[in-house]
């Protein structure tokens, strides 16, 4: 990896990963050797649909989606993870492999572990396991929720429940995304992603030009979104109390 490479990813922490910041120190310390600074630009595949995982990654300033794809090409998204949590828990929880997609869908950084590394003390440390499976229930519920979302909210909801979801695992209330990307994420029509945004933007809700949304008024969005975005946010909240705290460097 270049020398500036990683001088701008060193300059995050691991602990600005709320699930490394949550683990006790003596598991956090066992694992901190084995973490390597990650780039994840955008449209980077973490992994692919079937394939073998020889990673699990926590992003810090990056978003990952979780992506079907349908045997015609077409996607849609079934959660995202951000700095709230992990890509690939299919490597603890004994599939090894996923039918699902995982591609960085916000540009940022993050760390990676190997994959053996990741199975040796998933199985030996129980602080770690207790807190993976409770991410991995929190993640259940976003997808279970994701797919109600999809099926019986307007495109406008959908939005407003995916900025949300986005600004709650980023650093920052920027994200660097086209609208045929969200458009893909959310299975819906580019036209559709297209309006909505319009609508959002003419409320004063967001900024969004070429490839860069802005939020600058969350509590509009807050009003405007379906109930999904509680629900999400509740479940993770109860789930992992200590991830959504302040961070201790």
């Amino acid at each position: 990896m270049p020398h500036r490479l990683r001088a701008s990813i060193d300059a995050k922490s691991p602990k600005d990963n709320r699930l490394l910041a949550a683990l006790p120190q003596a598991t956090y310390d066992l694992l901190l050797p084995h973490l390597e600074p990650a780039a994840m630009p955008l449209g980077m595949a973490v992994y692919e649909s079937g394939g073998v995982q020889g990673y699990v990654y926590f992003p810090t300033t990056s978003i990952v989606s979780l992506l079907y794809v349908l045997e015609n090409g077409s996607s849609a998204e079934i959660a995202i993870t951000g700095n709230d949590g992990l890509v690939g828990i299919a490597l603890f929880m004994g599939g090894e492999t996923t039918p699902s997609r995982a591609v960085v869908q916000s540009a940022g950084a993050g760390y990676r572990l190997k994959a053996s590394v990741m199975k040796k003390e998933f199985e030996n440390d129980a602080a770690l396991q207790h807190l993976m499976l409770r991410y991995t229930q929190a993640l259940i519920t976003q997808m279970s929720q994701t797919a109600v979302c999809n099926r019986h909210h307007s495109v406008d909801q959908q939005l407003c429940r995916w900025l949300l979801l986005s600004l709650d695992r980023l650093p920052a209330s920027d994200l660097v995304m086209t609208q045929e990307l969200i458009a893909n994420m959310l299975g819906v029509r580019r036209e559709g992603v297209t309006e909505a945004a319009g609508r959002l933007q003419t409320a004063g809700l967001i900024e969004y030009h070429r490839g860069h949304i802005r939020v600058i008024d969350r509590n509009g969005l807050e009003e405007r979104v379906c109930e999904c975005y509680a629900v999400v946010k509740k479940e993770y909240d109860r789930l992992l109390p200590d991830s959504v705290s302040s961070l201790v460097h």
